[in-house]
């Protein structure tokens, strides 16, 4: 955790790849990270010789039981390792892990001016689905907040099986 910790700070201090005003730490990471795993969500690493280089997680979008089935991504990269393919094996891998979970819709949340994120989100079958003008002031600026979509498995071409 403490190594994923850092790597989210290092998005939350850099710009705008996530849109938080401040660095949370260990304690609040490690919540959230209990939180989610707690709830089935899929979270998983990267490492290169023994060092975690990134990390992905997925967590429920909304709190609404109809919003069950749609998941929202995080995926985030130590800076010294972007452009190595990290990001596009832990996204693939979280999507497989979300299928198999039965989610039938992902969203990817992007911070204009992260071009690499939405290149990624592309690359592994998003479209752009939206655009939030004005949503998120940061860095002394306004920065809009892209929406993506993918369907994961069946999408919305069938019913969810009952629970």
């Amino acid at each position: 955790m403490p190594a994923i910790t850092a790597i989210y700070a290092e998005a939350v201090n850099a710009g705008a790849a996530s849109l938080e005003l401040k660095a949370p730490d260990l304690a609040e990471m490690t919540r959230r990270w209990r939180v989610r795993a707690s709830k089935g969500y899929p979270h998983i690493v990267a490492t290169s010789s023994g060092v975690v280089v990134g990390y992905a997680a997925a967590r429920r979008h909304r709190p609404s039981p109809a919003h069950r089935f749609l998941v929202e991504d995080s995926v985030y990269v130590s800076y010294h390792a972007h452009g190595g393919g990290i990001g596009r094996a832990l996204l693939g891998e979280l999507i497989k892990l979300c299928e198999i979970s039965k989610f039938r819709q992902m969203i990817a949340l992007i911070g204009d001016g992260n071009v690499s994120s939405v290149k990624l989100h592309e690359r592994l079958g998003f479209r752009q689905v939206g655009l939030i003008e004005g949503s998120a002031f940061k860095h002394g600026r306004w920065f809009d907040t892209l929406l993506m979509q993918r369907a994961l498995g069946e999408g919305n071409c069938s019913l969810p099986q009952q629970n």
